[in-house]
């Protein structure tokens, strides 16, 4: 199958401000999919802007999150999204059948400094991993 004719699966990250979790997700999947996994994240309730201990977070990590701005979640959104990874915003986003969820349980960066968001990065980075395992099947030798 030729990867013109694939279709890219697509992955929707929310937590409630999408301002933190939620996009440090995004940018290591953006990043280390390399293109293969459609990637978008949102809010339930979107912060004015992105985390900015989050941003120095993955900057010490060679990504630059700094432009990106928090977007709310909506509908179409789900609809879209052959996974959706929800980070701490419960009930708060819409449930389709036959889309596969997850919640992840992440400490929220919200209000805390460098330090406190460091392993909350390396932990959503182990996840990501994981999840580009299950998504885009390794070639065979």
């Amino acid at each position: 199958m030729s990867t013109e004719t694939a279709r890219k699966p697509s992955v929707l990250f929310v937590c409630v401000h999408n301002a933190g979790r939620s996009q440090m997700a995004a940018a290591f999947l953006t990043t280390m999919a390399k293109g293969d996994i459609e990637v978008r994240s949102a809010g339930s309730r979107p912060a004015g802007k992105v985390n900015p201990a989050a941003v120095e977070a993955m900057a010490e990590l060679g990504i630059d999150m700094s432009a990106e701005i928090p977007k709310v979640l909506t509908t179409e959104a789900v609809q879209e999204s052959d996974v959706v990874i929800t980070m701490g915003c419960g009930d708060e986003c819409p449930y389709f059948p036959g889309k596969r969820y997850e919640d992840w349980v992440l400490e929220d960066p919200a209000g805390q400094g460098l330090e406190s968001v460091r392993p909350i990065r390396d932990e959503i980075k182990g996840r990501i991993e994981g999840l580009i395992q299950s998504l885009i099947p390794a070639p065979r030798a």
